[in-house]
């Protein structure tokens, strides 16, 4: 088998055989093959496509080119989520202690962020000394203990997917359905969960920009799933203004621990927690459709039950519950005011990303260093009526220097109108639901 023979194959737009990917697979993995010959390959992907065999094929290559997770011995159903990302997307640290306090354990495995603002990991890290490194044997006896860990991949999960990427980020084919769904479903694969709930998000903020895009990628993901014996599946959210109020990782905590006492919070963030506590719920068989399940998911958190699981797992993982709910603050902090009076209509929420991550929220580069404190307070939401000179924002960094550039960056993604419109919904789609 010869790797030039795979990339004319594949030039020609034929399917590619499942040992002609596991031969591709491996040998890249092993430096056998050079990059200028998968980068063609990867080209020739992006350009042609793969079939839903062969995208399932590509993913258990990625999954068995490292470690594994086994959490049978947890003895229950097992369900994960996975969201694509987006400006204030804070979801995994409200749901995954919900769903833990009605009786699912969740094993989770989570990343850093690069771009707007931090990861999960990223978020849990803005609580001083809470690890997310933790060894296999100890990841397992915190969740077999207190039902819920979430902690940083290991760096033989599917590693595979990591020399990939890297290599797609400077050949432009990162923008391929097959080789995304591939790359996040193989570490999704890989951390052994029965069951995947995706959040695949569209919008100005996120990866997938059209509802086309972002659909074609979930039902591609939840195919991979299901082929791969995962009960899988979707639902597609609105990312056309930042989720919740707070962008920034110490500041999206707080807005978590707010939602979880129970305490008003924006109604898109409170909503698309519940769904997807609901829908975890009815994947992982505790619930089935319509039985409930939503009804557990806010017992849960009215209960005060899911804010126990998140602080029994803090203290589990090294930090002190008081250092979420009582955090320290940046020291500076500015206000942002309208430009002039108007219903806000439009946001662009990737610049709003990109504000906060110049207040020191998010990383340019891997090596970047996060500003744990840094970020923004949203006064206003979509279709909210503003007068000229009222405060729209709070901006909050240890780099004062950074306020008017991200101030300035902030305000020219708003857009201000004399007559109002109708928010897009918060759920476009389920899929496999």
């Amino acid at each position: 088998m010869r790797i030039y023979d795979i990339i004319n194959k594949k030039k020609r737009a034929e399917a590619l055989t499942t040992e002609e990917i596991n031969f591709v697979v491996s040998g890249f993995t092993h430096a056998e093959i050079p990059d200028y010959q998968i980068s063609a390959l990867l080209m020739a992907i992006c350009l042609r496509g793969m079939n839903p065999d062969e995208t399932a094929a590509l993913t258990m290559a990625m999954v068995a080119s490292g470690d594994t997770v086994d959490l049978s011995e947890l003895g229950s159903v097992t369900v994960d989520k996975h969201s694509t990302g987006g400006v204030g997307d804070k979801t995994t640290l409200a749901v995954v202690p919900i769903v833990a306090a009605c009786g699912i354990p969740i094993a989770k495995m989570s990343g850093r962020g690069l771009g707007h603002t931090g990861g999960t990991i990223d978020k849990l890290e803005a609580i001083p000394n809470f690890q997310t490194a933790i060894a296999p044997d100890d990841f397992m006896k915190i969740v077999k203990t207190h039902g819920l860990c979430i902690a940083g991949q290991s760096a033989n999960l599917a590693p595979a997917d990591k020399k990939l990427y890297a290599l797609r980020d400077v050949t432009a084919t990162v923008d391929s359905i097959p080789l995304i769904a591939a790359s996040i479903m193989s570490k999704k694969i890989a951390a052994g969960a029965d069951a995947i709930l995706l959040d695949v998000k569209t919008g100005s903020g996120a990866f997938m920009k059209t509802s086309d895009d972002a659909r074609e990628l979930a039902k591609t993901m939840v195919e991979i799933g299901n082929n791969c014996g995962r009960k899988t599946a979707a639902l597609i959210t609105d990312m056309s203004a930042p989720l919740g109020y707070a962008i920034g990782n110490s500041l999206e905590l707080q807005e978590v621990v707010q939602f979880l006492k129970g305490g008003a919070t924006e109604k898109n963030l409170s909503d698309l927690c519940f769904a997807l506590a609901e829908n975890m719920l009815e994947l992982s068989g505790i619930a089935t459709a319509g039985s409930g399940a939503l009804d557990m998911a806010k017992e849960a958190v009215y209960s005060g039950r899911a804010l126990q699981k998140l602080k029994e797992m803090v203290n589990a993982q090294g930090g002190d519950p008081d250092d979420f709910e009582n955090p320290l603050v940046a020291p500076h902090i500015a206000t942002v005011t309208a430009k002039k009076s108007g219903y806000l209509t439009r946001t662009d929420t990737e610049s709003i990303g990109v504000a906060a991550m110049m207040l020191g929220a998010g990383r340019k580069r891997p090596e970047d260093k996060i500003d744990y404190q840094a970020g923004i307070i949203l006064k206003i939401k979509y279709g909210d009526y503003v007068k000229e000179g009222q405060p729209i924002a709070e901006l909050h960094t240890n780099n004062k220097q950074s306020i008017p550039e991200a101030s300035e960056k902030f305000l020219s993604s708003l857009l201000f109108t004399k007559d109002a419109k109708q928010s897009p919904p918060l759920i476009h789609e389920k899929i496999g639901l």
